[in-house]
């Protein structure tokens, strides 16, 4: 008999609460989802709607939370050790805020593997520059010295370098401009199927999202109101009126140009 394969993360009734009293905001609300393996998941919402709460939760920046989260079946401590980081790493919205802007690329990589205690470390810095696009040279770079889509592939390979097996990605690319976040979307799409790599991704852009994840979550006021297919939702299929009005703000607002570029990428 052929025992199932547990979720690579499983959410049960994620609540958190910032504040007490009369002053008490209730920002996530009984949120339950489940990533298998390899997949892609979305979070999307307007701003205020939770969802980066529930990936500060995951990622174990926020430890103070009410509910469970699994890693592989496992059900994680809000303190997490050194173990579920080599396993577990995010890529943070803004790619010049994340990087120490003293500290040239190749201090930014090693630091990681020197914490984890990794051998061939030059090695490791040269190949993971390699597998998101850059290459050795860019080593002796500093942070200002990098256009905005070099420094996310930059803070892509920081995480890369431990081997994880999942990414959390918060607005990977709304810093970015429309054609650079069309090559960080096909760079994340490429390393996904080399590396196996399982994504939960959070976006106020329905158009990035459904780029590149099977499967999403809508939320607002910080509940999911709905979960569907990404193809469910290129073909308007919402059933919750919050889906289908925030459907309709996007496809109204985005530029005929931008919708090209994501459907050509």
């Amino acid at each position: 008999m052929t025992l199932p394969i547990p979720p690579a993360l499983e959410v049960i009734d994620l609540n958190i609460t910032f504040g007490r009293g009369a002053k008490a905001n209730h920002a996530v609300q009984r949120v339950a989802f489940r990533v298998a393996p390899g997949e892609a998941y979305g979070l999307i919402g307007e701003s205020g709607s939770g969802k980066s709460t529930v990936l500060r939760a995951l990622s174990g920046l926020n430890t103070e939370y009410r509910g469970a989260i699994l890693l592989h079946g496992q059900e994680l401590p809000a303190v997490r050790d050194k173990a579920f980081f080599r396993q577990t790493q995010m890529v943070f919205q803004d790619p010049y805020g994340s990087l120490h802007p003293r500290k040239m690329v190749n201090q930014v990589l090693l630091e990681p593997l020197v914490i984890h205690g990794l051998d061939r470390p030059q090695q490791r810095v040269d190949e993971v520059l390699r597998a998101v696009g850059l290459g050795p040279a860019f080593r002796f770079r500093y942070p200002h010295q990098l256009s905005g889509g070099q420094r996310q592939r930059v803070a892509i390979a920081r995480c890369l370098i431990l081997e994880p097996k999942i990414l959390l990605l918060d607005e990977p690319t709304s810093a970015l401009d429309v054609s650079v976040q069309a090559e960080i979307l096909n760079l994340l799409h490429r390393l996904r199927a080399e590396r196996g790599l399982t994504y939960v991704m959070v976006s106020h852009d329905l158009a990035v999202v459904a780029h590149l994840c099977e499967r999403l979550a809508i939320m607002n006021g910080g509940r999911i109101v709905e979960e569907m297919t990404a193809a469910a939702l290129r073909a308007g299929q919402a059933t919750d009126p919050y889906s289908r009005a925030l459907l309709a703000a996007s496809i109204g607002y985005r530029p005929a140009a931008e919708q090209d570029t994501f459907a050509e990428a």
